[in-house]
């Protein structure tokens, strides 16, 4: 009889899922050794070399490691699933703050955009370029005084090139947070998705191990080898 081998799982890299996945494969290779001394030991005793004393103390001591390891193996699993569980809590939480942060901005954007509306309706002025929400002079020139001496209409072109970059920079604000909520929701997505597999092969694993090991090794009642 044999025992179905552990699936390759690539990318895995957390310790709490590499150390289960590493209990993984020893407990399967003692189920191995363990079927393997077995089926020796029934063809011993089949062609009379060998007695069920003969093999009963090694089997013993094989099923030990063998079933030490199972046990260990399913605290890693719940261990593993508690940490998928924080981890899903962390990404949620940083997926809010993202969201916060860009729906903040917004308001900052709409926020700047009423007041500059307001301040060019209070100045009155006729020109329909004079509408458009531009900072205050002064403000302006006292970030670029390289244009004190400009005249009136370089200074407005002027302006109107910075409200055009301040504009930009925020479009581009608002685009790289849009990009860290997308990548965290896709990495949350894979998470979840390279979990719920991790879940179900072990429970595989495990399942089909102690299926195979009641079969091979029955009860005291039953007669067989323990």
């Amino acid at each position: 009889m044999t025992v179905d081998p552990q699936p390759h799982i690539v990318g895995v890299t957390h310790p709490t899922l590499v150390q289960a996945l590493e209990t993984s494969k020893a407990a399967r290779e003692q189920a191995q050794g363990l079927v393997k001394l077995i089926s020796d030991a029934q063809t011993a005793i089949a062609d009379g070399t060998g007695t069920k004393a003969d093999f009963k103390l090694p089997i013993q001591k094989a099923k030990r490691p063998f079933w030490t390891n199972l046990t260990v193996l399913r605290g890693q699993h719940r261990r593993a699933h508690f940490k998928a569980r924080e981890t899903k809590a962390l990404t949620a939480e940083a997926r809010q703050e993202v969201d916060y942060l860009h729906l903040s901005l917004q308001n900052l954007h709409y926020e700047e955009r009423y007041l500059k509306l307001e301040i060019a309706a209070c100045e009155g002025f006729e020109h329909t370029y004079q509408l458009l929400p531009l900072i205050p002079v002064e403000e302006f020139l006292a970030q670029h005084p390289e244009h004190a001496e400009s005249d009136e209409n370089t200074l407005m072109v002027a302006r109107i090139n910075h409200e055009r970059a301040e504009r930009e920079a925020l479009e581009q604000q608002r685009l790289e947070l849009q990009k860290q909520k997308t990548k965290l929701t896709t990495e949350n997505k894979k998470r979840r998705e390279d979990l719920a597999n991790l879940d179900q092969q072990m429970e595989k694993f495990i399942d089909a191990s102690l299926s195979s090991f009641q079969s091979i090794f029955p009860s005291q009642d039953g007669g067989g080898l323990s």
